[in-house]
């Protein structure tokens, strides 16, 4: 396996498409209780678009530090200052709100877990609490939006830090895409990032056990309804070789012009 890395910066604010603005996201509202009847964990939750339901299920084999679907405190809060969404760690020019009420998964293993969808969504934004000397390493690109302690926004919940987005050549065309605490402006980033495509699962691994760190995931919209609205966006063009309706009527053409030389030649 080929272990080159490139590291691609501290704090990546690049956004998704320069003509983006800051839009309400859709946060998960976890509920019920582990469905994992093991040692492991499974927890289940529902995402209420605009337009769609959308059922999330988060699946972790090595169990996790603990599961707030309802009450308790709210870590999703400025150290110190309560909520402000114009100085909060999970907002940016990408994404308007702060994740709703105080759900939240707290992980403490190490090891791999999986986001699914019960449908294909758009771009999700993933908040993170205290990710402090972990790091998530997942399969699918992403762009840091914001963080703690960083142009204006205030520390989270435990404090402040930085941290990197980390590309990884694994060869054969697969790479991991890591977030890394660095340790840079203090040791608890808060923040939030977005994936970039439509799919149906995200699955990544933590790098190291620690007390916990926590999560929680939101959509804008559905693929379908993203994809109306930007038919051109990256993740909706046609795939698995099912030409777009222009190249059907260019193969047509071509099939017919095939068939006139045929028919000259005879």
């Amino acid at each position: 396996m080929k272990k080159t890395t490139r590291a691609v910066s501290t704090l990546a604010i690049a956004l998704f498409c320069s003509a983006a603005s800051a839009a309400p996201i859709f946060w998960t509202d976890w509920t019920g209780n582990d469905l994992d009847s093991g040692s492991g964990f499974q927890g289940q939750g529902t995402i209420t678009t605009g337009s769609s339901s959308v059922t999330v299920t988060y699946t972790n084999p090595q169990g996790i530090g603990f599961y707030q679907p309802t009450g308790g405190t709210d870590y999703w809060q400025n150290n110190g200052t309560g909520r402000n969404a114009a100085t909060s760690p999970y907002t940016s020019t990408a994404v308007d709100n702060i994740p709703t009420g105080t759900d939240i998964v707290a992980l403490s293993q190490m090891g791999s877990q999986t986001l699914g969808f019960s449908q294909a969504i758009a771009n999700p934004v993933f908040a993170f609490v205290s990710l402090n000397g972990n790091g998530y390493a997942f399969n699918r690109d992403f762009e840091l939006l914001s963080l703690g302690g960083v142009d204006g926004n205030d520390c989270g919940f435990w404090g402040c830090g930085q941290a990197s987005k980390v590309v990884v050549d694994l060869g054969g065309g697969n790479f991991e895409y890591q977030l890394n605490s660095n340790n840079i402006g203090g040791t608890e980033p808060h923040g939030s990032l977005r994936f970039l495509g439509t799919f149906d699962m995200v699955t990544w691994r933590s790098s190291s056990s620690e007390f916990w760190n926590g999560f929680t995931v939101g959509v804008q919209e559905t693929a379908v309804a993203f994809c109306d609205a930007n038919p051109t966006a990256p993740g909706c063009t046609p795939t698995n070789g099912v030409p777009e309706p222009g190249s059907l009527a260019l193969l047509g053409l071509g099939l017919a012009g095939l068939a006139a030389g045929r028919r000259r030649r005879r």
